[in-house]
């Protein structure tokens, strides 16, 4: 009898454990900060120019758009890299073709900064996806502008804005 009853209190416990065994990867994800995805539509900020002085004169600055695979096993396949003005319209499409990047493998888009086509309030929107559930890539734009020995340099992250 005593044996049966340390066996049904084991139970709650055994559900327990079995229950987060079960739990999905995204919400392992979430609880160790490592992000998980198979997919998403990513909006990120680009300054091709930032304002200085007190006659806000405009200091031009080149952008470099840095997607980087984050997952040490799988592929994603970056599907669009689109480039927006300050007004929301499509200023150009950089890929002819869906990209794969193998695992940790990292590629880029560079706007020099005499593209002015942007605007201040320019972005990229980015679409990628994966076969199965990885790593989440990183992808961020990294500004930089110097003149008359005068440099600034900042980056700004992506934001996923649909999975």
């Amino acid at each position: 009898m005593r044996y049966r009853n340390v066996f049904l209190a084991a139970i709650p416990i055994v559900l327990i454990l079995l229950a987060a065994v079960l739990t999905s990867e995204s919400s392992w994800a979430a609880a160790s900060g490592a992000r998980l995805s198979k997919g998403q539509t990513v909006y990120v900020p680009v300054y091709s120019n930032v304002f200085t002085g007190p006659r806000k004169l405009p200091f031009q600055l080149a952008t470099t758009l840095s997607i980087r695979n984050t997952d040490l096993s799988a592929s994603i396949l970056v599907t669009s890299i689109d480039y927006y003005d300050t007004t929301g319209r499509l200023v150009r499409h950089y890929l002819e073709k869906p990209l794969a990047l193998g695992p940790l493998a990292s590629s880029f888009v560079h706007i020099e900064e005499k593209d002015v086509s942007g605007g201040f309030g320019a972005n990229f929107i980015v679409r990628w996806s994966a076969n199965k559930i990885i790593n989440a890539p990183i992808i961020e734009c990294v500004m930089i502008g110097a003149t008359s020995g005068q440099g600034i340099s900042f980056v700004s992250p992506g934001q996923e804005i649909r999975e």
